[in-house]
């Protein structure tokens, strides 16, 4: 008779009260041990979150052991339980470690490969690995959520989804009690009624509990150097772009500037030296205002905002225009620096409000968490859990399918919570998405391609831009990573075009995902090369951890100010200049009830969850190979050098820039 030690770690996560029923199987190159009922006093400590271990004996060596198998009897409740890891001593006293992080529940067989990473291509029970992914891809199934949008996960709430993707207990999203909670934390019940502010100081009110890193900036919305200054650094700091012709609806001339440039050359001079910038909120032409309110007529625009880069390095607004009709005309008022207080204030806040309308819609919602949950079901459905890219990958789509699920159940859909304080709600919110699929491309997120692209990338030209400049330096440590890991498994350009499941990854990705991305998208539908692979995954990786965090976490610093970011707007933008005083701007400002609904929201969506995993901290130990390993902590010596030079810039700075270092990126898009 021969025994083998068969060890059982389980996770922190809740379990049920009774567990019952567990058999396992020892897989060997040689034979197979019985079918085994775990010892009932073994299987009630799985609740404790331990490692249990219990004899199996055989009468027959089983040879290498390459299989473990769990599978669970179907009784009336789901009484599942978290598994992290198995290990199995031999007889000989040899370890062999299968990693799992799945839940056990009755659905079916779990088949445990050991530690070991195979690509496709040498992996020598390929049936095994072919039933898991048909076994996924059942799981794991496309589904068109609305017309126009990146595909998304069939399912219509999140109890729906695979166990394993499914919030912990600890972490479950109700997006309206969050909210609710928010308002109350914040002190804001008592401005629930729908009515307008009486002035902008009448918003200070507000802060008299709030306190973030920009509320002391209390009448920055008058602050041309701090409207600039957002452009840059702020919550959508991907907008900007250097400007050297000027739109042709864009009715500006070199009279109405003159004033605002201070090298003594023209416009023309000015756009041909480089010191324009603009920012041109095209997308939102023509998109439907919020109407889900009767009682509330809302309103949008889609602005030219015209940029300086004056003679001390500061971005300065210099000319703006609400409108954009076919000619100049009356519909085509420029406002300007020089205009009245009133006339100038209000035309910033419509820019401001653009800019948060598509902050939402597009940079965040579009470009961080639907692109990311694209990326993570075709890794499901495609790539092994053996894979090394998978092993890659996982931590980077950490609860992003939830995450979305969520939203797309309580928060963005038909009469959902964006509607209560947003201008782009009810069918805006598609108009906007269906927009700006038309002009997604690949190389857009590639971060130093987008930097290329706007003309942002130089530092000399532009100083001062610390989202671009963190984010150069967030992009090339992920890089890196990524570029030693892919060395390690694929030896050759050849290797990489062997990978069945790569191929089929970003097939998948290419095909089914993004289908509705115009056909010069650019989006790879194979990789022929190691460099491709590793652009490829760093666009995942730093999509999911950095670019999300960029446009994620600063929203209750730059948005909690009302003024500065209106969710809405509830009177027309003007067309004349000199017809508007303060009445008329908190008239249009949000009113009291969708302004508390507005902070409540961007309160919420900023807070870091408990147990935050941050970029290159990994405690599920999916790879084993020393290299790997190796490899990661080189990843995180590289991160805790960029932590060190953004830490040290930022004690110079009366307003430090903190959203990319390091320690502050979630691994995942999460919230």
């Amino acid at each position: 008779m021969f025994t083998y030690t068969v060890s059982v770690s389980t996770g922190k996560q809740e379990f049920a009260e009774t567990i019952n029923d567990i058999y396992l199987t020892l897989v060997g190159t040689e034979s197979c041990s019985d079918r085994t009922l775990l010892d009932k006093s073994v299987v009630d400590h799985f609740a404790r979150g331990s490692v249990v271990s219990v004899d199996i004996n055989v009468k027959e060596i089983l040879g290498d052991i390459v299989l473990v198998k769990l599978e669970k009897e179907k009784i009336l409740f789901n009484d599942h339980w978290y598994c992290r890891s198995i290990s199995v001593t031999t007889p000989s006293g040899d370890c062999v470690q299968f990693p799992c992080y799945r839940w056990i529940d009755f659905e079916k067989e779990v088949v445990l490969r050991d530690d070991k990473d195979r690509l496709s291509q040498d992996d020598n029970m390929k049936e095994y690995r072919r039933m898991e992914l048909e076994s996924r891809q059942l799981l794991f199934r496309w589904k068109e959520w609305h017309p126009g949008f990146p595909m998304s996960i069939d399912a219509n709430s999140s109890t729906e989804l695979p166990l394993d993707i499914q919030f912990e207990a600890a972490k479950s999203v109700d997006f309206s009690l969050n909210y609710i909670t928010a308002i109350k934390n914040l002190g804001l019940n008592k401005f629930l009624k729908l009515s307008s502010w009486k002035d902008v100081a009448d918003f200070e009110k507000i802060f008299v509990k709030i306190k973030n890193t920009v509320s002391g900036c209390i009448n920055y919305c008058e602050n041309d150097y701090f409207f600039g200054y957002q452009f840059l650094n702020g919550c959508n700091p991907v907008v900007i772009r250097k400007c050297m012709n000027l739109p042709d609806k864009f009715a500006v001339t070199q009279e109405m500037v003159q004033g605002s440039l201070d090298r003594g050359l023209t416009l023309q001079e000015e756009l041909k030296t480089g010191n324009i910038y603009i920012a041109d909120y095209a997308i939102l032409a023509g998109v439907q205002a919020n109407a889900t309110d009767p009682d509330t007529k809302q309103y949008l625009a889609a602005p030219f905002c015209l940029l300086y880069k004056n003679s001390q390095n500061e971005i300065l607004p210099i000319a703006i225009q609400l409108s954009r009709q076919t000619t100049a005309g009356v519909g085509n008022t420029v406002f300007l620096p020089s205009d009245n207080q009133y006339d100038w204030m209000l035309a910033k806040m419509w820019v401001k409000y653009a800019d948060f309308s598509v902050h939402q819609l597009v940079t965040h919602l579009l470009r961080t968490h639907l692109i990311s949950e694209v990326f993570a079901i075709a890794m499901y459905r495609q790539l092994a859990a053996v894979h090394p890219v998978f092993k890659l990958l996982i931590p980077h789509v950490r609860f992003t399918i939830a995450i979305n699920t969520a939203a797309r159940e309580k928060l963005i859909c038909k009469s959902g919570l964006f509607d209560k304080a947003n201008g782009t709600g009810g069918i805006g919110i598609a108009e906007v998405i269906q927009k700006a699929m038309k002009t997604l491309t690949y190389k857009s997120l590639c971060f130093p391609e987008a930097m290329k692209a706007r003309g942002v990338d130089n530092k000399e030209d532009l100083p001062n831009y610390y989202y671009r400049d963190d984010g150069m330096m967030v992009w090339e440590a992920v890089k890196s990573f990524v570029s030693d890991v892919v060395k390690i498994y694929y030896g050759s350009d050849e290797t990489v075009q062997e990978d069945e499941e790569i191929q089929a990854f970003v097939q998948d990705v290419c095909f089914s995902g993004m289908k509705n991305c115009p056909k010069d998208c650019e989006f790879p539908n194979s990789l022929k090369t190691r460099e491709q692979l590793v652009e490829y995954l760093t666009v995942v990786i730093f999509t999911a951890s950095a670019q999300h965090a960029a446009v994620n976490f600063g929203q209750f610093d730059w948005f909690a100010w009302i003024p500065n970011s209106p969710s809405t707007m509830r009177k027309p933008p003007p067309t004349q200049k000199g017809q508007v005083d303060m009445k008329y701007i908190m008239d249009s400002l949000p009113d009291r009830g969708r302004s508390s609904w507005h902070l409540g929201a961007v309160w919420a969506l900023s807070q870091y969850q408990d147990e935050e995993l941050f970029l290159g901290v990994y405690p599920d130990k999916h790879f084993t190979e020393q290299s790997v390993i190796e490899a990661t902590k080189t990843f995180r010596k590289k991160l805790g050098e960029v932590i060190n030079i953004i830490k040290s810039r930022n004690e110079k700075l009366k307003l430090p820039y903190c959203y990319l270092s390091p320690d502050r990126i979630p691994n995942s898009v999460a919230i």
